[in-house]
């Protein structure tokens, strides 16, 4: 099936966005928490909210309710700040960060190849079990402004 103009234009834009937004799972300074059980852990970022101006409504609805799922193995005695560590290859900057209390809050500047940067605000609740949290994804495309709402949670799934 042919695609239609906008969504040549859009594609790879909105594609980019929503690949960084899905693979990040932000940075941290060392912070007192629980420790964490060491072993393998699933970071998993689930769509519940997207806009971005002119993407085909139906692109737009396929990408609702998608997760991502990043994987990772943490030694012991670590704290949830690990688990908040940013890919390497996504080139975000963390701008602030508090983890503390069973809550965390974050804010990130994650480059995108053409504008501004986009801007990725994270916050939620931990315990030695993982973390709970929301992802609010912020920037501009070629047509607007765009917004990406994340669910996220990490979660222990083996040694």
């Amino acid at each position: 099936m042919p695609r239609s103009p906008a969504s040549k234009s859009l594609a790879p834009s909105c594609a980019a966005a929503l690949g960084v937004a899905l693979v990040l799972v932000p940075c941290a300074a060392m912070a007192a928490g629980p420790v964490l059980a060491a072993g393998r852990w699933d970071v998993t970022s689930t769509v519940t909210d997207i806009a971005v101006p002119g993407a085909p409504g139906f692109i737009l609805r396929m990408m609702r309710g998608k997760s991502k799922a990043e994987h990772k193995r943490l030694p012991a005695a670590q704290g949830v700040e690990a688990l908040l560590v940013p890919d390497p290859k996504a080139g975000c900057r963390v701008d602030s960060q508090r983890i503390a209390d069973g809550r965390y809050a974050q804010t990130l500047s994650c480059p995108q190849k053409r504008g501004a940067p986009m801007q990725i605000v994270r916050a939620g609740s931990y315990d030695a079990t993982g973390f709970v949290g929301q992802a609010t994804v912020t920037g501009t495309t070629p047509k607007g402004g765009m917004r990406i709402v994340l669910n996220q949670r990490a979660a222990r799934i083996g040694d």
